[in-house]
């Protein structure tokens, strides 16, 4: 198991409207469960209180420093000289590395309304990542390279729930794909909630993907 004992975990409701993030760290191992301490609060400090069945994105970075996610569910609480939590755990193999120096990219198509100089554009993604999109430019788009544009970017996901996520990015490249202009830009000033976002989204993508 990548997990061990006293690993540090970072825990996220990405899967509910609420985005807040907690800390803890992992204080057992079974065979198909983790066991972890009551998660606090990262700003507040608070301990927070998870029932049965609440479904959490968890990340965390192993001892060769590589970043890994899942996702879990509280599955029960245990009192081993500290109180616990128990959550399930899908196995190695079904872990999503995370690369930080390089986001994970994946095929998407998302509406996505770009402007600039005060001029709106609506276009479709080929792909998506925490660092940035590359965009489907229709014939007549008048962007350029080295760009500097506003995002308004739609995510939805599988539970219903939609994010829109709002930032600034710069044109990188315009390149051509199967007859097909792309451009390539760079996510700016990118707020790291939005960030995380944009992760969960991979994430539950990659496991579409590889259940097709």
């Amino acid at each position: 198991m990548l997990l061990a004992i006293g690993t540090i975990l970072v825990i996220d409701k990405g899967f509910t409207e609420d985005s807040d993030k907690y800390k803890s760290k992992v204080v057992d191992l079974e065979e198909n469960s983790i066991l972890i301490d009551y998660p606090t609060h990262t700003e507040t400090g608070k301990t927070a209180f998870f029932m049965d069945g609440t479904e959490l994105f968890i990340s965390f970075t192993d001892q060769s420093k590589i970043s890994y996610a899942f996702k879990t569910a509280v599955s029960g609480r245990i009192m081993k000289g500290i109180p616990m939590l128990k959550l399930s755990y899908p196995g190695d193999d079904r872990l999503i590395k995370i690369q930080r120096r390089q986001f994970v990219r994946v095929e998407t198509s998302l509406d996505v309304a770009v402007t600039k100089e005060e001029k709106t554009v609506q276009l479709v993604t080929e792909d998506i990542s925490a660092g940035g999109i590359a965009l489907n430019m229709s014939t007549n788009t008048w962007l350029e390279t080295n760009d500097s544009v506003h995002l308004l970017i739609v995510l939805p996901f599988k539970n219903a729930e939609t994010e829109y996520i709002r930032t600034t990015g710069q044109i990188v490249r315009i390149w051509e794909k199967a007859g097909r202009k792309i451009a390539s830009i760079q996510f700016e000033k990118l707020q790291e909630n939005d960030r995380q976002c944009i992760i969960r989204f991979c994430f539950e993508r990659q496991l579409q993907l590889r259940k097709k």
